[in-house]
This record gives structure tokens, C-alpha cells and sequence, in this order.
């Protein structure tokens, strides 16, 4: 087994079971944990060297990993990578820092603007990358800029215009960046009416979505002129049962892990899914969540 040095926390043989929110994977090889960019490179140059295929990882919230397991390495950013500093309006995070973390950091100071992504359950890295949003708000909207770094190790510094962000995409997704800082601009406000505002926005994700079971949030992206969540409600097939993976019953947009369902699983329901709504409403629906690992 090749012997990885100065990278951070390493697991060998790690169950991704543990490190997704679907609660679905079989086992990474090597996982790297690494808590500086300086460890981040390491494990990157040694993954090379000792020609091993390496992965990125953030908060495993928008993933599904294969019941094989991944093969290499995979870096995980997470919580050792996730300091968070606050300057005025300005917080910033390390890419491992998760959405609600800092959403808790701005209420502290004050500071309005990330009410809308509250909730998001990832981290800021998978959420630049994918420019997620939730009622009405989106990474976009916040971000000042991002220090990133390409595959060759270099340093990029990106502003919000260089970003290129879109519905659900970006140039880190285009280029296949690697996110370490995220630098929101934010606004002073009353602590009150943000608090509320965030209040709101938890009660409406209670309400509305299955947060009491394992899922990677939206399966799929809004196709254009529909709701992913509705053509699969008038589908008929809210609530509908593969072996251990679900259609929500509260949220149709959602598929959850009811009885350890495998990846598998969740994959012949989406296909269930995707073909049924097809066959309709002739409206092809794509994946939003990102399947990793071997197949």
C-alpha cells in the first residue's frame, strides 16, 4: 500500500456510507482528509506519483457513490477544512466550511444575504461549484470571489464575474477546479429580521422536504417551463418503492434511502422515473446529483 505523508487524516478502506448524506457507497481505498492547502497538494502530488486516480470530495450531500466503491484516492474537504474568518461584510470560508455554518456566522454579525441558502445542506466548495440556490437565492448572488486551484496545482483567484455562474453550474464545474476559499460579500442588516427570515426558510424546508431520511437533496434540475417535483407527482409516482430507495412522499423532487437501499437501488428508480415522465410529458429530466465511484 503506498504510504501517503504530511497529507492530513488518512482512512484506508473507508465505507462512504459515512461520508455521504445518502448513506449509500461502498468502500474508497485511501480517503485524505487534509486540513491546509499545503496538505491538499501533497496528497495530490503523491496520489500522482504513486499513479493512483484521485477524487475530490466536499460534504457528500449532492452525490451518490457506486456500491463498488471508489478505486484511489479520494480528498475529502471537510470539516478540518473548514476555517471561516469574518472582516467587516466580508466572511470567508474554507471550502469545507458548510452552507449552514457560515449562514449561522453572517446571523451573528449581522450580516443579510445568505437567508435564501440557510438550509443547503452541503459545503460552500460543492455549493460555488454547483451555484446552488434554494427560494429565490443562489451562490451567485453573494459570492465576491473564489481562490481555486487547477489540476497542475496553480493558484487561481476568481471573481464573481469570472465565475461564470449559471443555473446550476459554473466555470469550477467547467474547468474542474478545486475550491479552497470562498469570499461572500455580504451587507449589514438587523439581526432580527435575518434570524426571522432564517427561521422561515428552515420551517419551509421542514415542511417540505424529507430531512428525516438519507438523500442527497433534488434528483434532478428544473427542466425548462416545469417542476422536476410536479411532472413526477403527475406521473403518479410520488411515493413509489424500489427495494430500499423512495420516491419522497413528502417531496417528489427526492429520492431517500428508506431500508439501505444500494446504489443500485436508487439507480433503477431514477431510470424508472426519468422514462415514465418521458413517455407523459416528453420532458427528459437530468440528473442533478453527481454519481461517483466504480461502476
Amino acid at each position: 500500500m503506498s504510504e501517503f505523508k504530511n497529507v492530513g487524516t488518512i482512512n484506508y478502506n473507508a465505507s462512504m456510507k459515512d461520508y455521504t448524506s445518502f448513506k449509500i457507497g461502498g468502500p474508497a481505498d485511501i480517503l485524505i482528509e487534509p486540513s491546509s492547502i499545503e496538505e491538499l497538494k501533497n496528497a495530490i502530488v503523491q496520489a500522482k506519483e504513486f499513479d493512483l486516480p484521485y477524487m475530490i470530495l466536499g460534504n457528500g450531500s449532492n452525490v451518490l457513490v457506486s456500491d463498488k466503491g471508489i478505486r484511489g484516492v479520494v480528498i475529502r474537504l471537510g470539516d478540518k477544512f473548514s476555517e471561516i474568518e469574518v472582516n467587516d461584510c466580508e466572511i470567508t470560508a474554507m471550502a469545507g466550511a458548510k452552507v449552514s455554518t457560515v449562514s449561522k456566522t453572517a446571523l451573528k454579525h449581522s450580516l443579510t444575504g445568505m437567508e435564501e441558502i440557510s438550509g443547503i445542506p452541503g459545503s460552500v466548495g460543492g455549493g460555488v461549484m454547483m451555484n446552488a440556490g434554494a427560494y429565490g437565492g443562489e451562490f451567485k448572488d453573494i459570492v465576491k470571489e473564489v481562490l481555486a486551484m487547477d489540476r497542475d496545482l496553480n493558484l487561481i483567484s476568481l471573481n464573481n464575474e469570472e465565475l461564470n455562474f449559471r443555473y446550476r453550474g459554473s466555470k469550477i464545474s467547467d474547468d474542474n477546479l478545486i475550491v479552497l476559499k470562498v469570499v461572500f460579500e455580504l451587507e449589514k442588516g438587523d439581526y432580527e429580521k435575518i434570524q426571522n427570515l432564517m427561521r422561515e426558510v428552515t420551517e419551509k424546508r421542514n415542511t417540505k422536504q424529507p430531512l428525516t431520511l438519507p438523500s442527497a437533496g433534488s434528483v434532478f434540475k428544473r427542466p425548462k417551463g416545469h417542476y422536476a417535483a410536479k411532472l413526477i407527482e403527475d406521473a403518479n409516482l410520488k411515493g413509489l418503492r424500489h427495494k430500499g430507495a423512495q420516491v419522497s412522499e413528502k417531496h417528489s423532487g427526492f429520492i431517500v434511502n428508506i431500508d439501505n437501499a444500494t446504489a443500485q437501488d436508487v439507480m433503477d428508480l431514477i431510470g424508472v422515473v426519468r422514462k415514465t415522465v418521458y413517455d407523459k410529458f416528453g420532458v427528459n429530466l437530468e440528473r442533478e446529483i453527481r454519481i461517483i465511484g466504480e461502476i
